[in-house]
């Protein structure tokens, strides 16, 4: 699970594996998913393997030219892809809620739902609904959006009897940089007890503690799972609000931490190897579970 476990685990993959091994052979075509946070980082390389692997990816972004640079890149490399852009800021509950709307009524189908855009360690600010931004980002605007999305999941599920999966990105902050009561839910605002990894961590717990009640709420008739992951320290722009660590990651990170193309295995792994039919409820690291 740490920076130099390499030896591969029970799956066969390891720390070292990228997305394009893990996902090798897997047909994904048929299926539909959302990736969030799809405009950079391990988000756009998540869905540049699915769909590699033949996945109608739909790229929920915020930055809407980011996201169409992504989609004629992977489009200029994979021809066949489909692909399609759609405006989510999940900062905000309206554009949650509008973002659901739309992609419910465009009758698609959604098959995997990949909750992997957040932020990390910024300045204390609260978000349009008055929320601090971490919190905002990375916890509620996902918990709202699955939600939302429930029902046209289940929906999917019924009709193509395919099984549906919700993969949330979490990271090992959830058990380092959390306070020892856990979610401090009456200080979440309060600037004057704000620091950025800690208001981090206990977002990424927040993610985790989501996935293990859609768990419990989905076991019984529906054949839908949800899985959280840590994807491990990468070298991308979420540090940049971090100053001297910034600096640091960018240049000595390429030698001690994963690459992109490693960063986003685990979270293609859990969204579409064969291998996790019918598994819910774990966290996975290095494409392995450690539960």
């Amino acid at each position: 699970m740490w920076v130099f476990s390499r030896s591969k685990g029970a799956s066969g993959f390891s720390y070292s594996s990228t997305a394009e091994q893990v996902t090798q052979e897997i047909d994904g075509s048929g299926l539909t998913a959302i990736v969030t946070g799809a405009s950079s980082g391990i988000g756009a390389e998540t869905s540049r393997v699915l769909a590699l692997r033949g996945v109608h990816v739909i790229m929920a972004v915020r930055n809407i030219a980011a996201g169409k640079d992504v989609k004629e890149a992977i489009v200029k490399e994979i021809p066949a892809a489909k692909v399609d852009i759609m405006e989510l800021d999940l900062s905000s509950l309206a554009s949650v809620r509008k973002f659901a709307a739309d992609f419910i009524s465009s009758g698609r189908s959604l098959n995997m739902l990949i909750n992997s855009a957040g932020v990390v360690g910024i300045p204390f600010m609260l978000s349009k609904d008055n929320i601090e931004l971490q919190f905002a980002t990375n916890h509620l605007g996902h918990f709202l959006l699955t939600n939302l999305l429930l029902d046209k999941m289940k929906e999917t599920t019924c009709k193509t009897k395919r099984e549906g999966r919700i993969v949330n990105v979490s990271s090992v902050a959830y058990c380092m940089f959390t306070c020892r009561e856990g979610i401090r839910f009456d200080k979440i605002n309060d600037p004057k007890s704000y620091y950025s990894f800690w208001a981090y961590g206990q977002s990424k717990l927040a993610n985790i503690l989501h996935t293990c009640e859609l768990t419990r709420r989905l076991k019984e008739g529906v054949e839908i799972t949800a899985n959280s992951l840590h994807p491990g320290t990468i070298t991308t722009n979420m540090f940049r609000h971090l100053g001297y660590f910034d600096g640091l990651v960018s240049k000595f990170g390429r030698f001690i931490f994963k690459n992109v193309q490693q960063g986003a295995s685990t979270t293609c792994y859990v969204a579409l190897h064969p291998q996790l039919k019918g598994i819910s409820g774990e966290y996975f690291c290095d494409n392995n579970s450690y539960c």
